[in-house]
């Protein structure tokens, strides 16, 4: 077998091979940030705090979490599916749902779930001031304490935003901002 190359060939087949090279070594980097917790991503100019996406543990354990923002009209049929799977997941809940729907709340922190903030009024939080952020994480947290008696240290910005002032009001209370991260793995049936 022959391979012929002339110049545009083999200018082809570098710049190929130089992407893949950049691609992996970007998506090794990316991998690596995401890992960890509230950490600190660094490019050539800029730092950028992040959330945390994601904890490394050898256990073989997955985290579910939900929304709480908009209804509770399927409260009930949500905790009875988990509770026939005997599952316990997370539910981020905005301090305003809390108030239209303390009963659901209520049942929720019942069933043996975690309650967690998700602001209080669902604002795009990237347009907030330091300040604004932290009264939307209190206010809710204390909608929660109402419900459970306790207040949570978890806190999930409305819409996935996130910037630094979000996350630096967050850490200065003392909360952990939790982002979700999608992982699709295949089933195996036998």
């Amino acid at each position: 077998m022959f391979f012929i190359l002339n110049r545009q060939k083999i200018y082809t087949y570098l710049v190929s091979i130089v992407t893949v090279v950049l691609l992996f070594c970007v998506a090794g980097t990316l991998n690596n940030s995401s890992n960890k917790g509230n950490t600190v991503q660094t490019t050539s100019t800029t730092q950028k705090l992040l959330p945390i996406y994601n904890v490394q543990t050898e256990q073989k354990k997955v985290a579910f979490t939900m929304n709480c923002a908009w209804n509770a009209d399927d409260i009930d049929m949500i905790l009875n599916t988990l509770k026939e799977n005997n599952t316990r997941i997370t539910f981020f809940m905005v301090g305003e749902w809390i108030e239209k729907n303390p009963e659901a709340a209520k049942k929720i922190h019942e069933a043996g779930h975690e309650i967690a903030s998700h602001s209080d009024t669902h604002p795009h939080v990237n347009n907030l001031s330091y300040e604004k952020n932290i009264e939307e994480i209190e206010k809710s947290n204390d909608k929660i304490e109402k419900v459970t008696g306790k207040r949570t240290k978890i806190y999930r910005a409305p819409y996935g935003e996130y910037n630094d002032t979000v996350i630096k009001a967050a850490q200065d209370k003392g909360y952990y901002t939790i982002q979700w991260r999608f992982r699709y793995a295949r089933l195996h049936t036998d």
